[in-house]
């Protein structure tokens, strides 16, 4: 085995690459190690073309392995690997997301990479290692692409800005923010912040720059000592006089289309279809996919054009304006919360279920092991664009974007301490225009107001496009730029940007940047955040006007939980042998109760009848009798020289013949029976937790039957008598 090996520092760690013959029948291969994280990638590029796509083939694998971190995971019945997790599929789109706009868009030849996680350790997060060791298997591989690229995670910790923190620094941080980029340029972000400020994230986006500069260069000597030549890659050329048939046919109806408004619009689709049409017969059925893409070409040209020269864009927007918004809450009664959320042509319904400690998500990953008990979900039904198509399973968009919606709520949902329920936001898109991702967060934070769920503060998301001058994308201090607020349309797909920002009055809480360009600089994403800032607060105006704040009082039809504490010492009792009594409880109340380790009790009724009857149980069976203390119960039995009262949950005492009246007493009888209750005075508690107790002392004048002889006691079915 051949193994050349380089190193460098890197946030104050030492970062090892080692490339081997290991998979030698790869196109390239490199193993990364950070710490003790290490991470094997490949790319491999097949040999053919694949004939009839209209898009660049690429996938990208992230790859968990549960020995990575020393674990037998898995359910009892399957001790492998199945499908990926959620992490295992956001740190592939991490990866995807920052080396796709380096490839040619005109290349058919599928491309796959394969990161696999062979080890993790608890300080080091391994899609940093995976993103450069992707940059490194492509860079020194023969496949053709721009790269590299550097990753940097940012934190920001007591005033300072952190290169790559740890897990254990990463919980105290202001932001959590991974940036990629090349030449000085950015092309991907995504970050969750605690409400961090628009400065604060620029000075995060400055420093990365200067990070991820320091290992492109690390890249750039191991490239040109092992690297490959790049295959040339044949590519179809359009064919002669397809421009001149394009401009006399259709230019103008496409403009027209693309520029008009009201019910005279001209049908883009008709357009196309037409395009099409005339192109075959011109060129030949050979060439219809060609057609395709010139037509595409032509209406990127012209989006460009037109919102770079004469700061034009297809609905006759400013740049910096919002589409129509529309709020409204409390769509269904008998949900717990619920919120619809338009902006133009996008619309959301976000539903909040809300349930007890037991309904939180158990997560045993490679690296994430803990239970959530904030979830949120978002699909994307085929209806929403208009369209036929596959329901079921979410893809690979789906849980990316539910991702987003939930890391940008995160920061603003209350704490178990002060609310102790497992909150699950399902947003459904059910129509699409742009940015839905954005409107989710709309919807579903008046979700959360609608149910009473206490946050922080409200949220607000805006997309903000890009329309940048091509011929002087290497300028850097120059560049002829326009930036715009709510994209939709063919703003989306043919802009050169979606910067997605997500944020409260206060500030920030997250981000996630694409870009379909090499990168862009920071002064244009300093500009895209301030006017995204504008916008959000537009956006939450409307928003406040239809619910200011959370309702005071949850849904009837949530459940009621009820937080106590014990003492650790008396889980036992409440739990009981083998759960008897924790059941008992359950039966008797229909309450579900979660006993943590530190003595805390999560009781989860349908109503606040039963938890609060189930808070009364528990508190009789953890209750510490103490000496003085007034208690009342049954006569369970007599004997010779006293009776016993049950005056709790397996919890006795003994009145002594002396201490049933202030005069001698000849026989026990003569002043108690079975059955009878009667309220008893605490005189002792010994050692060992027996009690003594005292009749006279708690009533001298007793000479009959306390009302409420029968009284029902709720626990005579585990009494120890």
């Amino acid at each position: 085995m051949q193994i050349k090996a380089f190193e460098t520092e890197f946030g104050g760690k030492k970062l090892r690459v080692e490339i081997s013959d290991l998979a030698d029948q790869a196109n390239g291969s490199v193993l990364v190690r950070y710490g003790e994280t290490a991470v094997f990638v490949t790319a491999v590029m097949s040999k053919y073309t694949r004939e009839g796509l209209d898009y660049f083939p690429l996938t990208v694998d992230y790859e968990e392995r549960f020995y990575a971190a020393g674990q037998i995971l898995g359910s009892r019945f399957m001790r492998r690997e199945g499908r990926p997790s959620e992490e295992a599929i956001l740190t592939a789109r991490l990866i995807d997301r920052s080396i796709r706009p380096l490839f040619s868009m005109k290349m058919r030849n599928e491309v796959q990479v394969v990161a696999l996680a062979l080890s993790v350790d608890a300080k080091n997060d391994s899609d940093i290692p995976a993103i450069i060791g992707t940059s490194l298997a492509l860079g020194i591989s023969d496949i053709p692409w721009r790269g590299p690229i550097g990753a940097v995670r940012m934190g920001y910790i007591d005033d300072n800005l952190v290169v790559n923190p740890a897990y254990t620094e990463r919980d105290k941080s202001l932001l959590d923010i991974i940036i990629c980029g090349t030449d000085k340029k950015i092309d991907m972000i995504e970050s969750g912040t605690k409400e961090a400020s628009e400065e604060i994230i620029v000075k995060a986006l400055e420093k990365a720059v200067e990070e991820i500069e320091k290992i492109e260069d690390f890249q750039k000597k191991i490239i040109k000592e092992i690297g490959k030549e790049k295959r040339k890659i044949e590519t179809k050329e359009e064919p002669e006089g397809m421009n001149n048939l394009f401009k006399k046919n259709v230019f103008d109806s496409l403009k027209k289309s693309l520029y008009e408004t009201g019910d005279k619009k001209t049908d883009y689709g008709e357009i196309k279809d037409y395009w099409i049409k005339i192109a075959k017969e011109q060129f030949g059925d050979g060439n219809e996919q060609m057609a395709c893409e010139f037509f595409d070409n032509k209406v990127d040209e012209i989006v460009h054009e037109e919102a770079l020269k004469n700061n034009r864009r297809p609905d006759g927007r400013k740049m910096d304006e919002v589409r129509p918004l529309f709020a409204g809450v409390g769509i269904f009664s008998l949900l717990h919360g619920s919120a619809i959320f338009f902006r133009g042509g996008t619309h959301i319904l976000s539903v909040l279920t809300l349930g007890g400690p037991k309904d939180g998500l158990l997560i045993e990953g490679m690296e994430v092991q803990m239970t959530k008990h904030f979830m949120h979900h978002y699909n994307f039904p085929p209806f929403s664009t208009g369209e036929t198509g596959r329901m079921g399973n979410p893809g690979r968009r789906e849980i990316g974007h539910g991702a987003l919606v939930e890391r940008a709520l995160s920061a603003v949902v209350p704490d178990r301490e002060h609310f102790p329920y497992t909150i699950r936001i399902v947003s459904e898109v059910m129509a699409s225009n742009g940015s839905t991702s954005q409107g989710s967060i709309c919807a579903s934070t008046l979700a959360m107001m609608d149910a009473g769920v206490p946050i922080k503060n409200p949220v607000a998301g805006i997309a903000m496009g890009l329309m940048l001058d091509k011929s002087q994308i290497s300028n850097l201090k120059s560049q002829n730029y326009k930036i715009l607020t709510d994209i939709q349309g063919p703003e989306d797909h043919y802009g050169d940007m979606d910067f997605k920002c997500a944020g409260t009055k206060e500030g920030v809480t997250a981000i996630q940047m694409d870009v379909k360009v090499d990168g862009v600089t920071v002064e244009i994403l300093k500009k895209a955040l301030f006017q995204a800032k504008k916008a959000r607060e537009e956006i939450l105006e409307v928003m406040l006007k239809v619910i200011s704040g959370p309702r005071k009082e949850l849904s009837a039809y949530a459940p009621r939980i009820i937080k106590m504490q014990i003492n650790p010492d008396k889980i036992r009792e409440v739990i009981g042998p083998g759960g008897k009594m924790i059941h008992s409880i359950t039966e008797k109340t229909g309450a579900e109760i979660e006993v943590e380790q530190d003595g805390t009790v999560f009781i989860t009724g349908k109503n606040h009848k039963d938890s609060e009857e189930a808070k009364e149980l528990i508190e009789e069976l953890v209750h510490e009798y103490k000496v003085g203390e007034i208690v009342t119960g049954p006569v369970v039995k007599i004997l010779d020289f006293g009776a016993i009262v049950d005056i709790g949950p397996m919890q006795d005492g003994m009145i002594h013949i002396s201490e049933l009246a202030p005069f001698r007493v000849e026989k026990v009888e003569d002043i108690v029976k079975m059955g009878d209750v009667v309220a008893v005075k605490i005189i002792n508690v010994d050692e060992r937790g027996k009690i003594s107790l005292s009749l006279k002392q708690a009533d001298p004048n007793y000479k009959q039957e306390l009302k409420g002889r029968n009284k029902r006691n709720i626990f005579n079915n585990v009494r120890r008598r």
